[in-house]
Parts: C-alpha cells; sequence; structure tokens
C-alpha cells in the first residue's frame, strides 16, 4: 500500500490542480491531508489527482483522498488540540491517523504539541495490537536534528528567542518512547529528509510512525521532491510504502 502525507498550504485554494498533479505523480492508494480546510477545494485535488474517494469537513485541518473505498472516517478534537486528528479505517482493517499538531518552533508550543499527543496516543488505544500508521505534519524535530534559527522569518525567531533558545524536543521521543518507530529514519540513518520549506528544505517536520512490532512491514518511506512541488504547497509529501 502507497500511503502519502501531504501538507498541501492555507486549503490549497488555487493551487487544486498543481496540488493534484503532484499527488498523482506519487500513484498511492490513500492520502493523507494538512492544512485541507475547504472541502470544495479537496474534492477538487481528489479529482486532479484521479482519485475518487475523499473525506474533508469545512476549517477542518486534515482530510483524506483515496483510491479505494474506505470502511470508515471519524474526526476528534481533543478540547486542548489545535487540530482533529482524522481516522481512516482501511478495508483491510488496518486504521491509518492523519495528524497536524501546532506549528511555530518554540519551547511553548513544543508542550502544547505533547499535551496533543498524549490525548491522540490515549485515542489510540482502542485500536489495540492491531496493526496501524500515524502519519502527518508534527510540527517538531526529531531527537539529534537541529533548527537553524537564522533560517527561521524574523517573527518566528523572535518567538523562538523569547521562549528559550534551546528548544527541548520531546514529542517525537515520546512517541518513540511509547512503542512507536520513526519509518523514514527505520530506511534512512543518515539522510536529512527535510520536507519543509519547498523552496529552502532544512526541516524534517512530516513523519508516519508505526508500531515497533510492526517495523518489518515498512517497504519504503520517501519525501517526494516533485518538480512542481514548489508551485503546490510549502511542504513536499512524504511517501511511505506498506505491507499490509
Amino acid at each position: 500500500m502507497r500511503l502519502v502525507s501531504y501538507n498541501i498550504r492555507h486549503g490549497g485554494l488555487g493551487r487544486e490542480e498543481a496540488i493534484g498533479a503532484v499527488i498523482a505523480a506519487n500513484q498511492p492508494d490513500l492520502v493523507l491531508l494538512q492544512e485541507a480546510t475547504s472541502r470544495r477545494a479537496v474534492e477538487r485535488i481528489a479529482r486532479a489527482a484521479g482519485m475518487p474517494h475523499w473525506a474533508s469537513k469545512d476549517r477542518v485541518s486534515v482530510a483524506m483522498i483515496s483510491r479505494h473505498e474506505v470502511r470508515a472516517c471519524r474526526w476528534t478534537r481533543p478540547p486542548w488540540a489545535r487540530h482533529a486528528f482524522l481516522e481512516v479505517t482501511h478495508g483491510s482493517g488496518a486504521a491509518f491517523f492523519g495528524i497536524h499538531l501546532s506549528a511555530v518552533h518554540s519551547n511553548l508550543t513544543e508542550r502544547r504539541r505533547l499535551v496533543e499527543l498524549r490525548a491522540l496516543l490515549e485515542h489510540v488505544r482502542s485500536v489495540g495490537d492491531a496493526f496501524h500508521v500515524l502519519a502527518g505534519d508534527f510540527n517538531t524535530l526529531a531527537a539529534g536534528e537541529e533548527l537553524d534559527v537564522s533560517r527561521l522569518p524574523p517573527r518566528l525567531q523572535m518567538i523562538t528567542w523569547l521562549t528559550g533558545r534551546r528548544i527541548r524536543w520531546q514529542t517525537i521521543r515520546k512517541l518513540v518512547d511509547s512503542g512507536y518507530v520513526d519509518a523514514f529514519r527505520t530506511l534512512h540513518v543518515d539522510e536529512p529528509g527535510h520536507s519543509f520549506p519547498t523552496w529552502d528544505p532544512h526541516l524534517r517536520l512530516d513523519y508516519a510512525f508505526v508500531p515497533a512490532t510492526f517495523r518489518d512491514r515498512i517497504a519504503a518511506c520517501e519525501v517526494v521532491m516533485h518538480p512542481s512541488a514548489g508551485a503546490a504547497s510549502d511542504h513536499f509529501p512524504l511517501l511511505t510504502e506498506i505491507d499490509l
């Protein structure tokens, strides 16, 4: 199965054809979108990508498009979370969780992301030991990866400095400690995997995770630097191939 996670920036309005072309080039079975806040745009993107099934809500960040009909889609938004997450139940019975954690690189928002993640993990426990994937824009860095503050916009540089220049990245560590493996890092120990921004890639914000007991099901995981991606969004899509 080919899974794409893709932040389409500000709803994707006016860029539906370009986004659809980037998606179609990856030939996915399922796409989890972030910043997909317009149902009309998601419908157009699905059509442009040649994928007949889609689910979206206006003003809700996470949406999905699919090549095949899925069993169910369910949005859940914990009261303290910035965005809802989306649970897609695939025809195989596997569950795919589309995630968009709070943005901005600071110690304050990292703590908020950690709270959001804990709420997500509590919900995911309902899946039990069944195979599932957590994928999306986590808006955070993994341990050992560096944030070059000088490459941030001035406003974001100021926020980073005011909340403590050295950010204590905890969100990805919490996921790993909870029994998940980072699909990209599992297969690419030394590659940076930068997915943002498309005009100056220097941050890895987009991830896919599977329970460690299913790590052998990860067949591939790549940041796809499609030549048209810069006109489509500020993120490159993340393509993960999974053996169901």
